[in-house]
């Protein structure tokens, strides 16, 4: 149950939230907004392929 949560949260992550790999954004330079953005990918990622 909990892993299909978060392959859901996954999907929707990848249809609302923008790709900074993409923009090949530095993250010694991202905002804090940005850095909470990756965080929360990366937290949501992780979750759905464990």
């Amino acid at each position: 149950m909990k892993k299909s949560i978060f392959r859901f949260l996954a999907k929707i992550n990848k249809v609302i939230l923008p790709s900074f790999t993409k923009k090949q954004i530095d993250l010694s330079k991202a905002t804090k907004l940005q850095m909470a953005i990756i965080g929360w990918r990366y937290y949501v990622t992780t979750n759905a392929l464990d």
